[in-house]
């Protein structure tokens, strides 16, 4: 028996409620005795808890005993070893009792009828030897060891009564002991995981030399290898001693499973050679067949000479489970961990049984794959058969990229293992596995010098960069590349152009796009199939919307959309549907484009793409955000940013966040904005998409809390006109905040100019919304009063459609108000405002409801006043006047938020005095203050 002291404590990961378990049971052992089971698979961390509990207790004795599989056989051997430490206060029980117990420490069998009195003698052994301090009791694998003790500790957890005595036992995930309370340990998350990966390399560099191992891990090894562990800390732990410097980095494939000598291999050993001989025979062959189908296994086992009731021994254990579906693993980690001990001898005669009994047509692959597996060394005839079975993704983008990989891994000549090499790593990609691609890529590097190869090799480099890396290097990349293949394969050169634009247009780069036009306009023929003539199509038209020439974009734009409407059979892809939709949305077309991405999406979906539908759902959340749908559009982008974390597609997640970001400001909801933001994080380049759309987000935010000057500069310095640098494309969308802002501005000059390139593209369209959104503008540049303003604000109102844009309509409605209002109109700015109010009360837009009920108010409608006593003594005008003192604004501020003049403020302000019998500003806001605390008290 030993006493804890006070140690320096180990982080536990993903283990706070456990640990705060452990505490709770520890501290309440001076007032009321407790037991407690934690409950897990091998590796989980049962251990390590005891190990915290051992810490931890402070001032008490420890008893800390474990469950031996060898002495599983030993009636009460593991009882004799935990309470060798007391045995000597077995003099003070009752002589009965005394006699019994020693008579099993000596390893005598108890009769079944004294079973509890042996139970009774070992409580009170335990409860003579807390007289001197209190006792905590561990025992580890309680279920590995004899049965008897097991009967006997659960008995004692069950009496404890008010003993100072805690009881803490752990088991497998399948015990369960009646009347003790149990945790179940879970698997880690990803992030858990990765922080406990990041903790073992820290340790690992303080050991090995620094040279060899970097100080931080890269993020997409991280991800990997968390996916490998699947959340078992252990496994992780194994994994992290036995990676290169080069897996560290993410520069080398990585381990498929943990290695099958580390801590966890030999704990699942231990367990598989308890079990007998056919029963781990049927056990890998289930391991293997990872398609689970019930007829292969009932094949290979017979083939084996066995059945599939072999594996009754490792259902027992709660290794498999065994149902008319088929076999299942209740932990994914089993089957690894299953494969990966058995000998490289019998896994391979595993692997040849299986393919002997794959006959069927659609099992081509797999049976292909299992041969592979049990093949050592050049086999040409299975690599042609790899191929031929995963062409076109069969069997799922994953799997087909580990059939390439074997295929070029039996290739007899290096053209071929490069070819191979560049398939797996493209169907990787397609699959939405970027990491694996990209080591792939690496590696054909290292055994290919065919320059066209390399080239195309380059092209999906680029891609995985434009969406997972650098974008502004991917474009010099994509261009390089599609150079090098042009003169092979026309149609991939094509593509790697349309690519090489997208990453110059996300950088921000606009200027360079002249020269991918070019190239494109190069690599056209009159003759040219309809995908190769949509991406022609789209390339030009973008490329002279860029420099302003609408005349030209609008034409073949439009061809883009009507061909992506009519594509069939191989060329219906979802690259060549979102190149449609993006020219849709360049022609505003919003409808078509929508309907474009919406395809796009489900075509993804429906093949599996995930590569691909990251960025169609971003082109249909933009559809959705100009036909008005904006909670539409965000649910859209919340789906596209799963799947781009899902797929490590960084920039595309940025992307999404940067558009939910606006939408939520549009909504005025700051905090979800402000949260988007965050998210977004440093790692975009001024100039970049995503930071301007967080550039716009902020600035519709500086907007709603009237801040017109800090929200222009924002909008403004989002593209340099006329240089072709920066976001031009967002400033367009942003365009109608930045001449709002602009609006209460003296000086105007960026609206201006940006309000001159929007009207430029807006006349090139056929969208009533655009032409609205155009008039709107120049009604808020239009001088203050005048007929030209009320001209183009009715324009503005008879060019919104009905059917979509309501957002937009109500915007107009409500500015238009605050203009009549502004110019002592009062009468006819409440038929605005009422319609404005109405409207943005449907969309559930509070904020904008709440600015028109204030103009009205101001209009002098008694409308919804707030529950304040000052709200039924002054006029609309007065208390807004007074709510703005009252937060702290100056005469000279109201005026420049009401569009009046100081004179007339300081008007209102002595009325506002007066009504309310106070005398100062400070008076003025500590009344609202009150009165704002009642209202709220009196709400609850």
């Amino acid at each position: 028996m030993v006493t804890a002291s006070g140690v320096q404590l180990t982080v536990l990961r993903g283990r706070d409620d456990e640990c705060r378990a452990v505490r709770s049971l520890l501290d309440g052992m001076t007032t009321a005795a407790g037991a407690l089971l934690m409950r897990g698979e091998p590796g989980s961390g049962r251990t390590a808890l005891l190990g915290y509990a051992h810490r931890h207790a402070k001032g008490c004795a420890v008893l800390a005993g474990s469950g031996l599989a060898e002495e599983a056989d030993l009636p009460y051997a593991g009882l004799q070893r935990l309470v060798d430490p007391v045995r000597d206060r077995v003099a003070a029980l009752p002589n009965e009792q005394r006699l019994l117990l020693r008579r099993a420490l000596a390893g005598q069998s108890c009769p079944a009828d004294k079973q509890l009195t042996l139970s009774m003698a070992v409580l009170g052994l335990l409860a003579a030897a807390t007289r001197d301090q209190p006792l905590l009791v561990t025992m580890d694998d309680l279920d590995r060891g004899d049965p008897q003790t097991a009967q006997v500790l659960a008995f004692v957890a069950r009496r404890l009564r008010h003993l100072p005595l805690a009881v803490l036992l752990t088991a497998d995930v399948t015990a369960n002991l009646d009347g003790i309370p149990a945790h179940r340990l879970r698997a880690l998350t990803e992030s858990e995981s990765a922080a406990v990966l990041t903790d073992r390399l820290s340790r690992l560099t303080e050991r090995e030399s620094v040279d060899r191992l970097p100080e931080q891990p890269a993020a997409s090894a991280l991800t990997a290898l968390a996916a490998i562990g699947g959340g078992n800390p252990q496994a992780l732990v194994d994994l992290a001693e036995v990676l290169t410097a080069g897996q560290w980095r993410g520069e080398e494939p990585l381990p498929a499973a943990p290695p099958a000598d580390g801590a966890l291999g030999r704990a699942y050993r231990a367990r598989l050679d308890r079990l007998p001989p056919e029963t781990r025979r049927v056990l890998l062959l289930a391991a293997l067949d990872e398609d689970g189908e019930p007829g292969t296994l009932i094949r290979a086992a017979g083939a084996a000479g066995t059945e599939v009731e072999a594996l009754a021994p490792a259902e027992v254990a709660g290794l498999v489970r065994v149902e008319q579906r088929g076999v299942t693993f209740p932990q994914p980690l089993v089957r690894t961990m299953i494969a990966a001990s058995a000998p490289l001898a019998e896994r391979r005669a595993a692997h040849r049984l299986l393919a002997e009994v794959l006959v069927g047509d659609g099992q081509r692959l797999r049976r292909a794959m299992h041969l592979a597996a049990a093949t050592a060394g050049a086999d040409p005839v299975l690599a042609a058969e790899l191929e031929q079975a995963a062409v076109g993704g069969a069997g799922g983008w994953a799997a087909a990229s580990v059939a390439l990989r074997w295929a070029a891994e039996l290739s007899d000549h290096p053209k071929l293992t490069a070819t191979r090499l560049l398939t797996a790593a493209r169907y990787a990609w397609v699959g939405g596995q970027p990491d694996v691609a990209r080591l792939l890529l690496d590696r054909l590097r290292a055994v290919c010098a065919d320059p066209v190869v390399r080239g195309r090799a380059d092209l999906l480099r680029g891609e995985l960069e434009l969406r997972c890396g650098t974008a502004s290097s991917a474009s010099v990349t994509l261009l390089d590349a599609a150079a090098a293949v042009h003169g092979a394969d026309r149609a991939l050169a094509l593509a790697g152009l349309v690519r090489a634009g997208e990453a110059v247009c996300f950088a921000g780069d606009q200027y360079r796009y002249a020269e991918v036009g070019r190239r494109a306009l190069a690599l056209r023929r009159p003759s040219d199939p309809p995908a190769l003539e949509l991406m022609s199509c789209l390339i030009t038209g973008v490329a002279a919307t860029l420099r302003g020439d609408h005349e030209r974009a609008g034409p073949v734009l439009r061809r883009a959309v009507v061909l992506g409407g009519r594509l069939t059979g191989p060329a219906l892809t979802p690259t060549a549907l979102t190149c449609a939709a993006a020219a849709g949305l360049l022609v505003a077309v919003d409808g078509a484009a929508h309907r474009l991405a919406e395809r796009a999406v489900g075509l993804a979906r429906e093949r599996g793409e995930l590569s691909k539908l990251s960025r169609a759902l971003e082109l249909r959340a933009i559809a959705e955000y100009w036909l008005g749908r904006h909670e539409t559009a965000a649910q859209t982008s919340r789906d596209g940013l799963r799947v781009a974390r899902a797929t490590g597609q960084v920039n595309c997640a940025n992307v999404h966040l940067g558009m939910l970001a606006v939408l939520a400001a549009i909504r005025a909801d700051r905090d979800t904005s402000l949260r988007r933001i965050r998210e977004i994080g440093e790692s975009p380049t001024p100039g970049s998409r995503p930071h301007a759309l967080a550039a716009w987000a902020l600035a519709v935010l500086d907007l709603v809390d009237g801040r017109h000057a800090e929200a222009a500069d924002r909008l403004a310095s989002l593209a340099r006109l006329g240089t072709g640098r920066g976001q031009v494309l967002v400033q367009v969308m942003a365009t109608p905040y930045l001449v709002e802002a602009a609006a209460h501005l003296a000086h105007r000059p960026a609206a201006t100019a940006a309000l001159a390139v929007f009207d430029r593209w807006a006349s090139s369209t056929a969208s009533p919304l655009r032409r609205a959104l155009s008039a709107r503008c120049h009604a808020l540049l239009a001088p203050r009063g005048g007929a030209e303003a009320e001209r183009d604000f009715q324009a503005a109102l008879r060019l919104h459609p009905t059917e979509a844009g309501t957002f937009e309509r109500a915007r107009t409605e409500l500015l238009f108000g605050q203009e009549l209002r502004r110019s002592r109109r009062p009468r006819d700015a409440r038929t605005h405002l009422h319609q404005a109010r109405e409207m943005f009360s449907l969309l559930g837009v509070e904020c904008w409801a709440e600015q028109a009920t204030t103009e009205l108010r101001a209009a002098g409608e008694s409308i919804g006043p707030p529950d304040l006593p000052a709200a039924r003594l002054l006029t609309g005008q007065q208390l807004r006047i007074a709510e703005l003192v009252a937060e702290g604004a100056t005469n000279r501020e109201i005026a420049a938020r009401m569009f009046l003049s100081t004179r007339t403020v300081d008007h209102h302000l002595r009325n506002v005095f007066h009504r309310l019998g106070i005398r100062s500003r400070t008076e003025l806001a500590r009344a609202f203050a009150t009165e704002r605390h009642v209202g709220l008290a009196s709400d609850r």
